[in-house]
């Protein structure tokens, strides 16, 4: 996982009769393909749906070595094989980096969740239980690095979750019909080049590697048309800085058939030039909104587009939202906020001890199970979640009223 996987953060604007819209850039449009997609967004149906998913960080290895990468925000275990954390922000032996954890006071290494003992399921039911979730999503690390990673799937589809996870793609098609079969539903697949080339810049200066990417850029390739052949949900998340990044959209869609679900993300450093490029970018592809999804409960947030050949594409964002932990936090506001609150996480220490975490930037908030079983956090979740249906739903509803009246 890296910060590419995280967007950029949006802004509330008042909506019709003084209502608020969670998916409105705050931006200015300064051409009209800005202004008449702006406009288009206000105009489709809003669905809101309830953040029902569990984050768990199953394995810490990599075969990349991603400069940007956030690492769930843990410290990369290998670089620490006294079991010390020495090594946080900056790229050790394994060439691979924490973006987070110079600053997110993490205490914690990363070990590998065992699906075979009684802890793993123990863990994710009692999450399942306390906060009410039904989707397991498999993070790292890589996942499919993991060598019991099918296990992990049977052991929690028998826990009643739906699973998903994200890849880099890197291990290729070895194990997906596997993964299908035990029941992998979906597999988010975070793309950081696609071309041997863009792939080798974004790495390590050593292993800036042309014909090393060539080889993952394959694989990933075989991994997505093998998962989306075994009936696996698959998509793409990719970032796009500015508009010299056009082709790297454009490539995914020539490349993939419609089964790859793309979904751009606006580049956290680059915040409102990304999102320009990006809707003008939309605009150039004749694609239309059809939909905004807000996920309540959590700061993911989407508007859905469809492009002239019938295709859908997705543009992520992530909207303000907080729970009652953050209001005190040095990092609450717009610049020094990376994700808000993107939903619960599940870690497991070199220890075997189960952690639960609910901040990459915060990760003093991450604490053991138990405690958070018993705390005020797991409070904050549901709370937050059941808060935000409630009162976005209403919103929604009174804009529909007064379009009727009017």
């Amino acid at each position: 996982m890296t910060t590419e996987d995280h967007e950029a953060m949006s802004h509330l604007t008042p909506g019709k009769e003084g209502t608020s819209i969670p998916l409105r850039w705050d931006i200015e449009p300064t051409d009209s393909s800005i202004a008449t997609l702006l406009e288009a967004e206000r105009a489709v149906p809003t669905e809101v749906v309830k953040d029902l998913s569990l984050r768990a960080k199953i394995i810490d290895a990599c075969g990349l070595t991603c400069t940007f990468c956030h690492n769930e925000g843990t410290p990369v275990a290998i670089d620490n094989p006294e079991g010390i954390i020495t090594i946080r922000a900056v790229a050790g032996r394994s060439g691979r980096v924490s973006v987070f954890s110079d600053i997110n006071e993490v205490d914690f290494l990363p070990g590998v969740m065992d699906p075979s003992k009684p802890e793993f399921k123990d863990s994710i039911v009692a999450i399942r239980d306390q906060i009410g979730l039904k989707e397991l999503h498999l993070t790292g690390g890589e996942p499919t690095l993991h060598p019991q990673l099918s296990e992990v799937v049977r052991v929690a589809r028998s826990a009643g979750y739906s699973v998903s996870m994200t890849s880099n793609g890197e291990r290729g098609a070895s194990k997906i019909k596997e993964y299908a079969q035990e029941g992998l539903a979906k597999i988010n697949y975070s793309i950081f080049g696609t071309t041997p080339q863009e792939l080798a810049m974004v790495q390590n200066d050593r292993y800036q590697d042309v014909s090393l990417a060539s080889k993952k850029i394959e694989a990933l390739h075989e991994s997505i048309a093998e998962a989306a052949d075994a009936g696996i949900k698959v998509g793409a998340n990719i970032v796009m800085s500015n508009s010299a990044h056009n082709e790297r959209v454009r490539r995914l869609l020539e490349e993939f058939d419609s089964r790859l679900d793309v979904r751009i993300l606006p580049d956290l450093s680059n915040t409102h030039g990304s999102a320009r490029a990006i809707y003008n970018l939309l605009f150039e592809l004749g694609a239309v909104p059809v939909l905004n999804t807000v996920e309540a409960g959590s700061s993911n947030a989407r508007v859905r587009y469809v492009l002239r050949n019938g295709r859908l594409i997705s543009f992520k964002q992530i909207r303000p939202t907080r729970l009652e932990e953050c209001d005190n936090c040095q990092f609450n506001n717009p610049t020094d906020c990376k994700e808000g609150f993107y939903g619960t996480r599940l870690y497991i220490d070199r220890q075997g001890g189960y952690r639960v975490g609910v901040c990459m930037q915060r990760m003093d908030l991450t604490i053991p199970i138990n405690e958070f079983l018993s705390g005020d956090l797991s409070r904050q979740v549901v709370e937050l979640r059941e808060t935000e249906y409630n009162e976005i739903n209403a919103q929604y509803t009174k804009e529909q009223i007064a379009d009727a009246d009017n």
